[in-house]
């Protein structure tokens, strides 16, 4: 009704001018020199005079950059994520192999959590208890275990409430690691408590990013030092890779389980296949026994050795040559350059291999491979990783 009665007042107003020049009645409009043009203040504007009408307010792009340090020799990579308020900082070892998102507790007095830093729930205003226990166990042997509690969590920017492990025990293995926790991205069917919600879960369900996605990449030291690495949330920078990115369906939710075609040397099938994940928290490609023997076959001074497993000839750092991977129609590769991944340092020449066996179930892809080409994690109605080969 309102807007009857102004469109009818309008063309009164009209009419009577009209009616006094039958030529019709003009209006001179002459332009301002110092107008700017600012959408996002003439939205807020229109958003503030007409509040329900809710004009573009969920448009802005939201993401996250956590820079990742390199422990060397990319052995592992963590970033630093604020949780609580006021927040409290601690390295996090981020994991495509895992869900949960724990570190200790300030009242955890093993060694391993002393020789970190522990967070202390009491400081901060926004921590809520929860109370159920949880515990968790790696493939290296390595454990954990604790309450579970629920705070902000803060990953490059990108904030939300999230349930957090308190650890109050860690196995000695956590000793000599350089982070202080691990900050799971696999999804929530592995967490080690069911109904727990991953980080992705919670930041997709609060509309904190703008796509749901996480982007890796990881650097190498043999390739540019070792610098530069992120995980990227709801974002993906094509500046870090070459090519187009080739998406590879996720063929079991849980780990991100994706079917390996097969492996190749130099372009050659090998002919072998197997379900795999791709598996940012492993340093190492594992394969099956008979893989790890294929590829080895092909490597001349290749041997496995009963103490170290796989190893090869260190002057492999300069080859050209490389390993390959078939994924969904395409074949990402891993130079032999990379396949020499540390020097046994007794005299021999000899370097363990960066591709081992043992894995006769699920193949890993590790940071090997992930060092190497560039991983987007895309959490979409049917999950899948976007691979395209990094650009250095």
């Amino acid at each position: 009704m309102k807007i009857t009665a102004l469109v009818s007042v309008a063309a009164a107003i009209v009419a009577i001018a009209e009616a006094g020049n039958p030529n019709g009645h003009s209006i001179p409009l002459t332009r301002n020199p110092h107008f700017k043009h600012n959408t996002p203040a003439q939205i807020a504007k229109l958003n503030a005079r007409y509040p329900g009408l809710n004009i573009n307010k969920a448009t802005t792009v939201k993401s996250g950059k956590v820079p990742v340090t390199d422990v060397h020799p990319d052995l592992e990579y963590y970033g630093t994520v604020s949780v609580g308020t006021p927040a409290q900082k601690v390295k996090l070892d981020f994991d495509t192999g895992s869900s949960d998102i724990w570190f200790p507790s300030s009242t955890c007095n093993t060694s391993a959590c002393k020789k970190h830093t522990r967070f202390n729930a009491s400081k901060s205003k926004t921590y809520k208890k929860d109370g159920r226990k949880w515990n968790i166990g790696y493939g290296d042997g390595s454990s954990a275990s604790g309450i579970l509690g629920s705070d902000i969590v803060n990953v490059g920017g990108i904030s939300v409430r999230q349930t957090i492990g308190l650890a109050t025990a860690e196995s000695s293995q956590f000793a000599s690691s350089p982070e202080d926790g691990l900050f799971g991205l696999a999804f929530s069917t592995i967490e080690s408590v069911s109904g727990v919600k991953t980080f992705m879960d919670n930041a997709i369900a609060a509309k904190a990013i703008s796509q749901p996605v996480v982007s890796v990449f990881l650097p190498s030291v043999r390739r540019n030092g070792g610098k530069g690495g992120e995980y990227l949330f709801g974002a993906i920078d094509k500046t870090k890779y070459t090519g187009n990115l080739h998406n590879v369906p996720v063929s079991q939710q849980g780990y991100w389980q994706i079917l390996i075609e097969d492996a190749s040397y130099n372009g050659v099938s090998l002919k072998q296949t197997s379900q795999g994940i791709v598996d940012t928290g492993t340093t190492l490609v594992i394969v099956s026994d008979a893989a790890a023997k294929a590829i080895h076959g092909k490597i001349k001074g290749a041997k496995n050795d009963p103490n170290n497993g796989w190893v090869v000839p260190c002057s492999l750092t300069s080859s050209k040559e490389n390993v390959g991977f078939k994924l969904n129609g395409k074949t990402f590769n891993v130079p032999l350059a990379d396949v020499a991944y540390e020097p046994l340092d007794d005299g021999s020449g000899d370097c363990f291999s960066g591709i081992q066996g043992g894995q006769n179930g699920l193949w890993i892809l590790g940071d090997v491979f992930i060092k190497n080409n560039y991983c987007v994690f895309s959490h979409s109605a049917k999950p899948y990783i976007a691979i395209a080969p990094l650009k250095y």
